[in-house]
């Protein structure tokens, strides 16, 4: 107990401390260490090695041990160690051997495969990502195609006062692999002055001519003017509609008996006393109702801290901040989970809690350790370290679950009592036959359509940026489409469920959290089309790392979506019927 304590501490250090080792401050002389990184497929962005997984070597300095990743970096597939040169603040290195390799027969297949594979790697210096490429092939227009190696590292630093700001590597000395003969390696540093501030000195990774293109923003413009045709559709069509229903269910008054009997009532009021009935599958939506509301407000939350802390600048810094705000707001989940699931007359309150709160991390943990397994296997730097293993167990032991039990009991006594505004009848009433188009799984097919629309130019740079050598840092943008998409979902799916009542079938609960989500359905077809035509990726392993993960994606964002949806239309239909006289 007190080891796993232990971890659980560290985890939750890991989550809340920069990745930086240094303060970015430096005296002249002092030293600067280079780190190296991974190394890789340059069109399997997420496929990487470890450095010295080539054969290639060291300086000769031994004096710095191996870095400490954070959680975030470590189930990033950061894998830093110390280079072994020697490099000291603001003092020029002229090229310098810094060990040679002998090509044997193993080493020389290793470096080929990689210059044959256009093998890139990347290295840091003060937290800035420097990249390079290992060799190149040179055909000659002939049968004899011959590799060469970049020998010489040339680094030029750029230094405003007593800060690093810009790092730029040069790769020099093409040296062609010849079995049997030895490399030499070497690399120089030249240090220069520079007018950019520190605060500024990330701004030259990014792309603003690609994320700030025109395209993106009318694909803004595009999805507000979505927005505002829906709501005002929305507004209009249902308010006459329902006016003219009121104006019929209303007229009672006027008739007598027979003349009631014989009246023409038909729809939504017909299923008023079914409306309210508890769903089947009880314990699966609320724990599902639980989760959605989880991510809206971790996403919400993390998207914020981005904004405003430019998290995208340090390594691992996002995804350290969201399984830190998950396990800080992990109430959430259980104070909505456990409030629907009592006024749905639920009595296993304690399975439903923990369904609730062990749903998304475990079929995130099960499919990230299926692919781990295949990260082993090829030896990949992407593999979880084991002890990153045990962080994410006792965080989700020891601080989501007794969180999300405290926030479930709290939602049982304080939003737990049902309050429908129509008595349930004993006996089911038949759901009358109906054109096909109106059948509940047409009804969630349809539904996603329109909010996937208001993402879809989204989902490209989002793609791009994770699966390409891009990093997304419109956050602005993100937020604004995350707004855009939970008033789209609404919408659509209030005009789904009201048509479903319409022809008197009352199973809008699942039909309104499944039409709302579906649009997740449509994002993870999109990844399909992304991968054949967009990427260059090959191998299995990357091919189970794309689509694990964006089936990943895809599930959170349709528990999202399919939660704005559920709650949506549950203020809907609890306003429309609590307006109805019923006799």
């Amino acid at each position: 107990m007190q080891w796993s304590v232990v971890v659980l501490a560290v985890g939750i250090c890991c989550c809340t401390v920069s990745g930086d080792e240094h303060e970015h401050h430096y005296k002249d002389n002092e030293e600067v260490v280079l780190w190296m990184n991974t190394v890789g497929p340059y069109h399997n962005r997420q496929e990487t090695y470890t450095y010295y997984s080539l054969p290639f070597c060291k300086g000769p300095k031994q004096t710095i041990s191996h870095y400490h990743e954070t959680l975030g970096e470590a189930l990033q597939g950061v894998e830093l160690e110390f280079s072994g040169l020697e490099i000291e603040y603001k003092k020029d290195v002229p090229q310098k051997q810094y060990c040679e390799v002998e090509l044997t027969e193993k080493v020389y297949n290793a470096f080929v495969y990689a210059v044959r594979n256009h093998y890139w790697y990347q290295m840091y210096i003060d937290d800035l990502p420097v990249w390079g490429i290992v060799g190149e092939v040179d055909a000659g227009g002939g049968k004899q195609v011959d590799y060469y190696i970049w020998t010489l590292k040339k680094l030029d630093i750029g230094y405003n006062e007593n800060q690093i700001v810009d790092v730029n590597l040069t790769s020099d000395a093409k040296v062609k692999l010849v079995q049997g003969e030895k490399l030499s390696l070497t690399y120089q540093v030249h240090w220069k002055p520079s007018k950019v501030s520190f605060s500024r000195r990330y701004e030259k990774y990014l792309d603003p001519s690609f994320f700030q293109h025109r395209i993106h923003w009318f694909s803004i413009f595009n999805s507000f003017m979505m927005v505002i045709f829906l709501v005002g559709l929305v507004t209009m069509i249902l308010m006459r509609t329902l006016r003219k229903d009121y104006a019929r269910y209303n007229r009672d008054d006027d008739l007598d008996d027979m003349e009631r009997d014989l009246g023409d009532e038909y729809g939504w009021k017909q299923v008023h006393g079914d409306v309210f009935r508890p769903v089947n599958s009880t314990i699966l939506l609320s724990s599902l109702i639980g989760s959605g509301h989880h991510c809206l407000v971790v996403t919400f939350f993390v998207i914020l801290f981005v904004i405003f802390g430019h998290l995208y600048t340090e390594r691992g810094s996002i995804l350290s901040t969201v399984i830190f705000v998950y396990a800080a707001t992990s109430p959430v989940n259980g104070y909505f989970g456990g409030s629907l699931y009592a006024r749905q007359g639920g009595k296993q309150w304690i399975k439903q809690t923990l369904c609730g709160a062990l749903l998304l991390p475990s079929v995130v943990s099960g499919l990230a350790f299926t692919i781990n397994f295949i990260a082993i296997y090829y030896h990949a730097s992407r593999a979880i370290p084991f002890t990153s293993v045990l962080s994410i167990l006792a965080i989700c032991m020891f601080i989501i679950l007794p969180m999300s039990l405290i926030g479930a009991i709290v939602g049982r006594n304080v939003a737990g009592q049902p309050d429908n505004p129509c008595r349930v009848n004993t006996v089911p009433r038949p759901i009358p036959e109906k054109k096909w188009f109106m059948e509940p799984p047409i009804i969630v097919l349809l539904g996603g359509i329109l909010p996937f629309g208001s993402i879809f130019i989204e989902m490209y740079f989002i793609f791009t940026s994770f699966w390409a050598y891009k990093i997304y840092y419109v956050y602005g943008f993100m937020l604004l489409v995350f707004v855009i998409l939970i008033i789209v979902t609404v919408c659509v799916t209030i005009v789904c469920t009201y048509f479903l009542l319409n022809s008197e079938d009352y199973r809008w609960q699942w039909t309104s959290f499944l039409s709302a989500g579906s649009a997740a359905f449509y994002v993870y077809l999109y990844s399909f089309y992304y991968y054949f035509f967009k990427t260059k990726m090959y191998g299995l392993f990357q091919t189970a790392f794309y689509f694990g993960y964006m089936g990943l994606f895809s599930l959170a964002l349709g528990v999202m979506c399919g939660t704005v949806g559920y709650v949506g239309t549950s203020l809907f239909v609890r306003k429309i019927y609590s307006t109805v006289k019923i006799d």
